[in-house]
């Protein structure tokens, strides 16, 4: 009785092997489970052979050479994939998915002239393409073309206004996109309690690209307590890498009490997956002494919108201060087309309405709550926006005062 039954589990189980080797050795099925060997597990030596036994079998299927190309990328085979590339490209120059995986490999590898070639071949059978139009306006930032690049990522934005990932590199981009830009901007700020006369703020800034990135000339103008003050400011944002940039920033006084004597800060950026930005940083005032405070941020952008949550943390004897900021976008257009809200704590350095309430010994430990909102619309190259703030300050222990900011300004570039 019981050989019957391991005969019958025997014949079942050669059965299934046989339909089983039938179905994964077909070039289909043999691409299918490279995909998941690959994405699954890493694995690329075991994906490739079984790339090359779906090849063997069928030596013109173009998606085979184009995935076998993609897993040499992977593993650092970059002549192999060229070798696989332009096999299909040969035989089909109209195949979308190879010009994008060969123009990929050489702009990740710094070749960013042949990377060009390669996407302009397939752009021109594939105009609309998405993914070959996205991949150029990378290429044009390696290369310094920043107003090209931005041409086609306002295109890409418009057709599909939820694409996060090309809204977040435009952004990245948007200030290169010209070689010059000035601004100006005022903010009126009253108070109903705190101070008797209103505080009048102004600024004009020049910023200027270079070959290392954005440097700005920036003129402060404030009138507070009844007193004027000015300071020169220069700020700077250096590229590092496709990943890394930084922010860079200096700025002096004569006028102390109106503004801190010297300002300083320094921030690290990075582009992160998932269209992400992280940020690392610290800034540093003096008035009569020295104060020290470190930054964080972490930002995303959701199909039109741009999160962001910010805190700042001042280290004293007893205990840190902290204060933290939560901001949303909301766009409408482009980089610079939207609506912004803002809820915070505390009292923030890179607020210039507030920076001088950071002087006055322990004043940045009392409670603050703030609501904020904002306008930005752009015009050819003409931007212009609009500001209004809401501050709930605890100005001295147990006692509030609420501050209204209205502010307007203007930029050009060209």
């Amino acid at each position: 009785m019981n050989y019957k039954i391991y005969l019958s589990i025997f014949f079942l189980f050669v059965t299934f092997n046989l339909a089983r080797g039938q179905n994964v050795t077909s070039p289909d099925d043999l691409l299918k489970q490279a995909r998941i060997v690959a994405f699954d597990q890493k694995n690329y030596p075991l994906a490739i052979s079984l790339m090359k036994q779906g090849i063997a079998k069928s030596p013109d299927y173009s998606d085979l050479h184009v995935f076998l190309g993609r897993l040499y990328t992977w593993s650092n085979k970059l002549d192999s994939a060229r070798t696989e590339f332009t096999f299909v490209l040969n035989k089909h120059p109209d195949y979308e998915d190879a010009s994008f995986a060969f123009g990929d490999l050489e702009y990740w590898n710094h070749n960013p002239e042949k990377a060009l070639g390669l996407i302009d071949n397939g752009l021109k059978y594939h105009p609309g393409s998405k993914d070959l139009s996205f991949l150029k306006a990378r290429v044009l930032h390696d290369v310094r073309k920043d107003r090209e690049a931005n041409i086609i990522l306002n295109k890409l934005i418009k057709a599909d206004p939820k694409n996060a990932e090309v809204r977040a590199f435009a952004a990245k981009i948007s200030d290169k996109s010209a070689s010059n830009k000035i601004g100006i901007s005022y903010d009126y700020i009253y108070f109903d309690k705190q101070f008797n006369t209103p505080w009048h703020l102004a600024e004009v800034d020049y910023t200027r690209q270079t070959a290392l990135g954005s440097i700005s000339g920036i003129l402060n103008y404030a009138n507070r307590f009844n007193s004027n003050g000015l300071q020169y400011e220069i700020d700077a944002y250096p590229h590092i890498s496709r990943v890394f940039y930084a922010y860079v920033s200096g700025a002096y006084s004569g006028n102390e009490g109106v503004f801190p004597k010297y300002r300083s800060g320094f921030s690290l950026y990075a582009n992160l997956p998932e269209s992400f930005e992280g940020e690392l940083g610290f800034r540093y005032l003096y008035f009569t002494g020295a104060t020290w405070l470190y930054t964080a941020s972490l930002g995303k952008y959701y199909k039109n919108f741009r999160f962001n949550l910010r805190t700042y943390l001042t280290p004293s004897n007893n205990s840190i201060s902290q204060s933290y900021t939560l901001s949303a976008r909301y766009y409408t257009g482009g980089s610079d087309d939207y609506f912004s809200l803002s809820l915070g704590t505390g009292v923030s350095p890179d607020d210039p309405r507030n920076i001088i309430l950071l002087n006055s010994g322990n004043n940045y430990k009392l409670r603050s709550n703030n609501i904020s909102a904002g306008y930005r619309h752009t015009i050819k190259n003409n931007i212009i926006f609009i500001n209004a703030s809401l501050d709930h300050q605890e100005y001295q222990f147990q006692t509030h005062g609420n501050q209204l900011d209205i502010g307007v300004g203007y930029q050009k570039r060209f």
